[in-house]
């Protein structure tokens, strides 16, 4: 029997939107999902007379507490109703990053707009039209988009557009974008509040989606039961002279050129290597310090990230122990100091496992991986491998129940 994804939703207002998710739930039109929780940044809020009526636990949380008490009291609630799914539906406050990065991919809103026009921070209600209709456009629409600290700067998921059609006033405005692309988007959305076993085979699409239209992740470490991937990427022509060899213990990188090699000081490494009965991969020479201390935590605590400033690129690093029990690592940059997170895992089911990259996108500079490591369903190495941007990519590591699969571009594989 599938288990129902638990959705919290977050209103400022009268609760159109709500509304319209409660009646979706009670004609049983979210068949893996249940709203559990609504909380609203206004006491006043109209929207929490309709959860009331629909016999949903609603709370307030006064939108005038500072930043930080104001997303503890939220966090409390989640926790106390053991929410998977958080959607936006008209709230008008802003969630910083700290809170976002908890919640990578789970948080949805439409916005009423064709993003990245006429969005971002103080762009939300009638604001929206009467911009859209100040600036003249002849088309406007809706987007479904995940929520992370940029307003409207998340993943665009889906979008509709809508004719303007002469529309001179927001109101109607409004109600056209509604009628024709929201309600419409409000559907799919509900899709994406998934049970948590249908929401594997989503994940592993929105893994495999995130390496195709990711230019340059950097390096990414992926932990399974019985399989580890590594694979790394160059945007320099030093970075992509690169290639995987085997050694006793593991793999190392070598210079597919050695008269090409610039500077060996980050890109040639040790990689993984076996300490014991357990197994260590990382995207750097700490491979070496963890082995030397013979302890993950005790040997990271003596390292830091990538002196590439600006990029600052962060180390990543895992541990699979003999008992399927895993770790995972990222030491990031933070404000001129190091921090240094941790993730525990006593093991995962079959289908399921863990990835973690230096970056989650393009950009100057690079963007840090932010929250725990993304929970993904197994594809096969030669997935990963095409997933791969083909300008970018370098080398791949598969390790499947102790058997041991390279790729190596250079080397046309």
């Amino acid at each position: 029997m599938l288990k129902s994804a638990r959705i919290a939703v977050f209103v400022s207002g009268g609760g159109t939107n709500l509304q319209a998710l409660l009646d979706a739930q009670r004609d049983g039109k979210i068949p893996h999902g249940e709203i559990a929780l609504v909380i609203s940044s206004q006491a006043c809020a109209y929207a929490l007379e309709r959860a009331e009526k629909a016999n949903v636990p609603a709370h307030t949380v006064p939108s005038s507490l500072i930043q930080h008490d104001f997303e503890a009291a939220i966090e409390l609630l989640l926790e106390q109703y053991k929410i998977d799914v958080i959607v936006l539906a008209g709230f008008l406050s802003i969630l910083s990053e700290n809170f976002t990065k908890k919640w990578p991919r789970r948080i949805l809103n439409i916005h009423p707009s064709l993003i990245p026009s006429f969005c971002g921070r103080g762009m939300y209600g009638l604001k929206v039209h009467e911009a859209a209709l100040a600036r003249g456009v002849k088309v406007t629409g809706a987007t479904v988009h995940f929520v992370n600290e940029i307003p409207d700067g998340g993943e665009i998921i889906l979008q509709k557009a809508v004719e303007i059609e002469g529309a001179t006033r927001p109101r109607p405005l409004q109600r056209r974008v509604m009628e024709q692309a929201e309600w419409k988007l409000r559907r799919a959305r509900r899709s994406l509040s998934a049970a948590p076993s249908q929401k594997r085979r989503t994940e592993m699409v929105d893994f495999l989606h995130f390496l195709k239209n990711t230019s340059y992740p950097g390096r990414g470490i992926l932990v399974g039961k019985d399989r580890v991937y590594y694979f790394i990427m160059g945007r320099s022509e030093n970075s992509r002279n690169r290639v995987f060899v085997k050694t006793d213990d593991g793999i190392r990188t070598e210079a597919f050129d050695p008269a090409k090699l610039a500077d060996p000081s980050l890109i040639i490494y040790h990689p993984v290597r076996t300490m014991g009965s357990d197994l260590v991969v990382t995207n750097g020479d700490q491979t070496n310090t963890i082995c030397a201390h013979g302890d993950f935590r005790r040997g990271l605590m003596t390292r830091e990230y990538e002196p590439d400033e600006p990029n600052w690129t962060p180390r990543i690093s895992a541990i699979v122990h003999e008992d399927g029990s895993f770790e995972m690592s990222i030491l990031k940059h933070n404000d001129g100091r190091c921090l240094r997170e941790f993730f525990c895992y006593e093991g995962c089911d079959a289908d399921k496992a863990y990835f973690i990259s230096t970056y989650q996108g393009d950009g100057t500079p690079l963007p840090t991986f932010a929250g725990e490591p993304m929970e993904v369903s197994v594809p096969s190495p030669e997935e990963v491998w095409d997933a791969l941007n083909e300008d970018n990519k370098v080398s791949l590591y598969a390790n499947m129940n102790g058997e041991v699969k390279l790729f190596n571009k250079n080397l046309g594989d």
